[in-house]
């Protein structure tokens, strides 16, 4: 009778779970059909977007988090997925949020001002646009949604060679290896202005890529998966953060997270969008256009097209 319950128990919660997740997360219409959408590449596109929606937070959440009171909504991350279909290693591109593109209807302007004038769609086809390449998934969570999800997996252990202050908002985080819970974790990824980020938002960017990968390894530990009950707030927390569109569901977001799990192995190639100077608002074309084209194509990516 033991060994029996032992067997179906695992199973009986998987499947639960399974369908817990995927009945909670939030779904939206996120890619609209328009004349001249690019034709679908080798492998799956993913769209990732960390939101600054202060939605659901009340004043006292805001305030610990130090995120204050904006109204709407706008992107602090942008990045782009890539799982490969051939043996080639995924890939995952941070889009700098000050990016100057050319928006459906709103002629060239920052890349972020799409997500706060039309939303998933309007965004997802800028980026299709502005990279030639077809966006198969979204992903999207905000401020909330993130520390928590942070805080399900007990916090994340990140090593900083220095001091981190950021003088907008007067968050300090000392250096040395510790882990960040969901309230410091945000305030690690969204730092652009101290002096542990000289290159501002090139910087930022990569901590959130960095802090991702961290993020993964933790949800994807065995510690993680045998508890049953840090397994449970890890997805419950997971799918109520989470928006994704329409047709995805649950075993396309863990095929994603599986793919993502080696970010801090060196297993995943991350970069950023080749830009111009440090204000990271203007691409270089030619490196950025040779870069899209690789990862659309299933191709190996030249050392010279990597910005760290």
């Amino acid at each position: 009778m033991v060994l029996l319950v032992l067997v179906l128990f695992p199973l009986v919660f998987g499947g639960w779970l399974w369908y817990h997740v995927d009945s909670t997360i939030n779904r939206v219409s996120a890619f609209p059909d328009y004349d001249g959408r690019p034709a679908a590449g080798a492998g799956t596109n993913w769209l990732v977007v960390g939101s600054d929606s202060r939605d659901g937070l009340d004043p006292e959440t805001r305030e610990n988090l130090h995120v204050g009171a904006a109204d709407g909504q706008r992107t602090d991350t942008i990045m782009i997925a890539h799982v490969p279909d051939n043996d080639t290693p995924p890939t995952l591109i941070s889009i700098p949020r000050d990016s100057r593109v050319p928006v459906p209807g709103q002629g060239r302007t920052m890349i972020n001002a799409a997500f706060a004038i039309g939303g998933p769609q309007l965004l997802a086809q800028t980026v299709e646009q502005a990279t030639g390449m077809r966006i198969d998934h979204y992903a999207e969570i905000g401020f909330g949604g993130f520390a928590g999800l942070v805080d399900a997996v007990g916090g994340v252990e990140m090593c900083l060679e220095r001091e981190m202050h950021d003088t907008q908002t007067g968050q300090t985080l000392q250096a040395g290896c510790q882990v960040l819970d969901g309230e410091k974790a945000l305030t690690f990824v969204r730092m652009r202005y101290s002096d542990a980020t000289p290159r501002s938002d090139l910087d930022r960017v990569a901590n959130q890529r960095r802090f991702i990968g961290a993020l993964a390894d933790e949800a994807s530990s065995f510690g993680t998966l045998i508890n049953p009950f840090t397994t449970y707030a890890l997805a419950d927390s997971g799918a109520a953060a989470l928006t994704m569109s329409e047709a995805d569901g649950t075993g396309d977001l863990l095929s994603l997270a599986w793919a993502m799990r080696g970010i801090s192995s060196g297993g995943v190639v991350t970069t950023t969008v080749p830009v111009t100077d440090a204000t990271a608002q203007r691409w270089d074309k030619e490196k950025a256009g040779a870069l899209f084209e690789s990862v659309n194509s299933d191709q190996p990516i030249s050392a010279d097209l990597i910005v760290e």
